[in-house]
């Protein structure tokens, strides 16, 4: 009997990949119940491969969601698309998602042209048009045979998103779990802190100031009968931005702080101690030593 529910098991890697703002992350959070990746209404704000872990009674699916397609301008997006390579050579299965209210672009075929792995167009934000609008859409990616099936969904409704289990379990390969049945990330919690401070400051400030910045966790103390300690430093390339981020008499990082804090708690679920510091590392984004001390780089 045991031999026969190893049998049926199925486990894999699935990438979930498209352009900026597509709603990679809000999918993926949404699947898990549980966030793992940064979500806001600003592109590219998944920098890194997140990992995040879906158990089932008889699959295990381990998502790799992924920074946005787009044209490189830094070394660190270079270094973001290359995080999209590692996760389809990893993958087992490839999400590939677009919305539903917009025609593909040159991305979009240049991937799918440029892959042969086995995919499942997902088709979000189903819930901005009416179901007959989506036709011409699926017309289009109806040329590329790789593609298994199409699955329409809205990520923020949770509509669709059973149907895109049923369809990812049946794509998967037989075989053991890779992580066991109650871990949802392999990602440490720093990493995850992080991400939690980085999005809050995508969420507080405008254009230039969130895709100037990275966040460094430099200590995390766990103590007993003591609220945890962290201390992050908050990277940005010019003063001017750290004054913006810090506020007048501190009340702008304060502020981060608190929201940050708030979730770290809800996440980690143990009260935390979070100090932030804003320092200055000009040009950043364009020097592949500081890039790689910042994890951008393996």
């Amino acid at each position: 009997m045991a031999q026969n529910a190893e049998k049926s098991f199925k486990a894999g890697y699935v990438a979930i990949v498209g352009r900026p703002n597509v709603g990679k992350s809000t999918l993926l959070n949404n699947l898990l119940n549980f966030k793992v990746s940064s979500v806001t209404r600003k592109p590219q704000t998944t920098r890194h491969q997140i990992r995040g872990i879906l158990n089932g009674e008889n699959y295990q699916i381990v998502f790799l969601d992924t920074p946005g397609l787009l044209e490189p301008k830094y070394k660190l997006e270079n270094a973001m698309l290359r995080a999209v390579q590692r996760a389809l050579t990893d993958a087992d299965l490839v999400l590939f998602m677009v919305e539903a209210a917009s025609m593909p672009d040159d991305r979009d075929v240049a991937f799918l042209e440029g892959t042969k792995q086995a995919c499942l167009l997902i088709i979000n934000k189903m819930d901005r048009i009416l179901k007959k609008d989506v036709l011409p859409l699926m017309d289009f990616f109806r040329r590329f045979e790789h593609i298994q099936s199409m699955v329409p969904i809205s990520a923020l409704k949770l509509d669709g998103l059973d149907i895109l289990k049923d369809e990812i379990v049946k794509a998967l390969p037989v075989g053991p779990p890779f992580y066991p049945p109650d871990q949802i990330t392999d990602h440490p919690e720093r990493f995850v802190v992080s991400e939690i401070i980085r999005e809050k400051v995508f969420q507080r400030y405008g254009e230039e100031i969130p895709y100037s910045t990275t966040v460094k966790v430099e200590e995390f103390v766990e103590r007993k009968n003591q609220k945890d300690y962290i201390q992050a430093n908050i990277y940005v390339e010019k003063a001017s931005q750290k004054g913006i981020l810090i506020g007048k008499k501190g009340a702008a990082l304060k502020q981060i702080g608190k929201l940050a804090r708030e979730e770290i708690e809800f996440i980690l679920g143990r009260p935390v101690f979070l100090e932030l510091w804003v320092k200055v590392r000009e040009k950043w984004r364009q020097n592949e030593r500081t890039l790689k001390e910042f994890g951008y780089y393996s």
